[in-house]
């Protein structure tokens, strides 16, 4: 039934059927049977788009979902509509192949030509989980330990690649590497799961999720299960040693709700973020906007069973009595969707989450946010607003359509899981934005500490995935990547170190300007993705599609390595690096695993996961 939905606004386009300017699509037609011989030309995926269906999805024909909900909605779901649903008529003159890699090409996935190398053995002995999911611990720190790094600072500048695995049919590589024991558990585009071996890559077993997994996996502390999300917002338990379902349940039932965040594992309660792609349905004139909220959801970790789900918008949606211009019924308030993976303070019970702009006007008080939620209850026990008044959806972008609010951005999320950091003894709650502010709150009642503003921010960041905390610093990754020119000001690309007593700047590692050298437009040298420290190490990977560690000390570089080429990976396929954008590398006993290759927001694509160890290991 959820597949239904999704589907819904692709197979909505019967008003873009009668809308449609026929003639040009039958002279192209035509034109191909008066003249077999240029059939012979490759078939280019993106003309067939321009002249047979841009003209729907340009943001201009109700109904007609825009290019951008495409790679939301799925390789699969377009080549159903293309091959047996409504719009099968507008390409039944194509060979088969050439739907395909249309489909392909809109929903952002590729062929895959071999198969992945299979271990000898399909199960995992039970393993207790070292690092906890995304944020690496329940604090958000994204710091690991000496013991469990099993790396030092004099080790790293010796790292090379141990080996490349390829996600087949990927263009991005986002699913964070969670180790189990030996191995290695981590989702994929297509929504399979793998359990690949740490030393040589190969895959003990995987497990077929119905689509997209964006979200590193949680490992309980038994080891007995293993949980996620995936695109369509459904939850799945699994055995992390068979990949065995256990049990799958929809995390709520809004038709646009997704789960980018990753699940977080407390006690017997699984905790999961709500965001969800409303912001590109709302391109869509026709569509009534908005009626998504953000919140989290608790489940009961041992059958799924649903405990209680919070919004951060506690007021539910309702009309407004107003209509955009193509009389379409307008709603409020909507919006702060949770992208980021909820952080525990387990000492005062609570769950701290940071929320994105508002969809609809007036901004909720709650867009832009860090929220503190009760671990038992959902209640809200406070609210820190960063950034009022910032009301934008996908109609904005793309010229001021029907459902742009009047505020029109500027979308300046908090996007970056909150930390929740020791400071002489003291706990403080450190946020970082899409604007590039960088803030400490008191956990207590969520009142401002101090606040840095280390850059000029931007649609891409800013502070955009995830930052670290350790060793008595604050390692703040920075963009200043925008995609307009309303962000003016100066760029300060790269990392920045700060004191967490009072936000201020103790060194500043500018990224190096690479992107000259390569001949892709998508290339640039903003740190968007989440880094991760160690003793004496900072890790961070770059849009540019290099991986670089930092001093802690100084910000003195250590090692560069440029994950933007291509990899034989370990089944013989090649693996293709591009930029590393969202999750941050994963440091092991030794090894740091990372993820190249993003094909969404203009971003350089990819599909390799890679590993590296020093150079002493692998000999």
């Amino acid at each position: 039934m959820k597949q239904l939905l999704i589907f819904a606004g692709l197979l909505a386009l019967a008003a873009c059927d009668s809308s449609l300017k026929t003639e040009p699509q039958a002279t192209a037609v035509n034109q191909e049977a008066a003249a077999p011989d240029q059939q012979a030309t490759a078939f280019d995926p993106q003309a067939t788009f321009d002249s047979r269906c841009a003209n729907c999805h340009d943001g201009s024909i109700p109904k007609a979902p825009h290019l951008i909900k495409f790679q939301l909605i799925g390789r699969d779901a377009i080549l159903q509509t293309l091959t047996g649903g409504l719009m099968k008529v507008h390409v039944q003159d194509l060979p088969k192949a050439d739907v395909i890699t249309l489909a392909n090409h809109l929903g952002g996935a590729v062929a895959s030509t071999a198969p992945i190398k299979r271990c000898t053995t399909n199960e995992l002995p039970t393993a207790t989980p070292t690092l906890q999911g995304w944020s690496l611990n329940e604090r958000g720190t994204r710091f690991v330990d000496a013991k469990t790094a099993k790396l030092t600072a004099a080790d790293v500048p010796n790292l090379e690649l141990k080996w490349a695995f390829a996600y087949p049919g990927a263009t991005r590589a986002r699913s964070q590497p969670v180790p189990y024991g030996n191995a290695i558990l981590i989702g994929s585009q297509d929504g399979t799961i793998y359990a690949l071996d740490l030393e040589s890559g190969c895959s003990h077993w995987t497990y077929k999720a119905d689509v997209e997994v964006r979200s590193a996996l949680a490992i309980s502390t038994d080891g007995m299960r293993a949980y996620f999300g995936d695109i369509k917002g459904q939850a799945y338990a699994i055995d992390p040693r068979t990949g065995t379902e256990l049990w799958r349940t929809q995390a709520h039932d809004h038709q646009d709700v997704t789960i980018t965040g990753s699940p977080r594992l407390f006690g017997d309660t699984l905790y999961l973020p709500l965001s969800s792609s409303e912001w590109g349905s709302a391109a869509d004139p026709g569509y009534a906007c908005c009626t998504f909220r953000g919140g989290v959801v608790a489940l009961d970790a041992a059958n799924g069973a649903h405990r209680w789900t919070s919004y951060a918008i506690p007021q539910a949606p309702q009309p407004t009595g107003k209509q955009n211009e193509m009389g379409v019924d307008l709603y409020h308030p909507a919006g702060a969707p949770i992208w980021n993976t909820p952080t525990v303070d387990a000492k005062r019970g609570l769950l701290y989450v940071g929320t994105g702009e508002a969809y609809t006007s007036p901004a909720a008080d709650t867009s832009d946010s860090v929220i503190a939620f009760d671990l038992n209850t959902g209640a809200q026990r406070w609210v820190y607003q960063s950034t009022a008044g910032d009301a934008w959806n996908m109609a904005c972008f793309i010229g001021g359509g029907a459902n742009c609010p009047v505020e029109d951005g500027p979308d300046l999320d908090i996007g970056a899981p909150p930390m929740l950091v020791n400071l002489n003894g003291q706990d403080i709650v450190v946020a970082g934005q899409k604007s590039g502010d960088v803030f400490a709150l008191n956990p207590d009642d969520g009142s401002l500490l101090w606040r840095n503003k280390v850059g000029r921010g931007g649609f891409a960041g800013g502070v955009h995935w995830g930052m670290a905390a350790g060793e008595g610093l604050l390692y703040v990754p920075n963009a200043d990547t925008t995609f307009t020119g309303r962000f003016t000001g100066p760029r300060k690309p790269g990392l920045f170190a700060l004191d967490p007593e009072d936000g201020e700047v103790q060194w500043f590692a500018k990224a190096p300007v690479v992107c000259a050298e390569v001949d892709k437009p998508e290339c640039d040298p903003g740190f968007s993705a989440a880094v991760t420290a160690m003793p004496g190490v900072v890790f961070a990977g770059a849009f540019d599609g290099h991986l670089r560690a930092y001093a802690t000390s100084s910000g003195a570089l250590l090692w560069d390595f440029d994950t933007n080429r291509d990899f034989e990976s370990v089944s013989g396929e090649t693996a293709s690096g591009g930029s590393i954008e969202a999750d941050g590398p994963v440091i092991y006993q030794g090894n740091v695993l990372v993820n190249s290759g993003y094909l969404f927001g203009g971003r350089m694509a990819g599909n390799a996961l890679l590993v590296f160890a020093p150079a002493e290991v692998n000999e």
